[in-house]
């Protein structure tokens, strides 16, 4: 899929989703807030909305504690095991569409 319908795609989402995505917040989004690299609360928002489109409950929850501890993504990133690899290719697609998609 090429960026543009990926942006495509997360606006469509983004719309049907509205206001419920405000109210409940997922992990990342409590993670970003809380770890004060956005001083917007929008910003941290369309990235939950992101991980919702590319990431599973499980490795939402997983990537929300590489903002507490930078360094537990280098270790991921580093190891040697297929289910490391797999996440880490999973994130690495989620942080790249992030930071396209929520960064305009």
């Amino acid at each position: 899929m090429t960026i543009k319908k990926m942006k495509l795609a997360l606006c469509a989402f983004g719309a049907t989703i509205g206001f419920a995505s405000m109210v409940s917040a997922g992990p990342i989004d409590s993670a970003c807030m809380k770890a004060g690299r956005s001083n917007s609360a929008a910003t941290c928002g369309c990235i939950q909305q992101v991980a919702d489109m590319t990431l599973s409950n499980r490795d939402q929850r997983r990537a929300a504690g590489f903002f507490h501890d930078p360094d537990r993504a280098q270790v991921v990133r580093m190891s040697d095991s297929k289910s490391d690899n797999d996440f880490w290719a999973r994130y690495k697609n989620f942080a790249s569409t992030a930071e396209g998609y929520c960064s305009q």
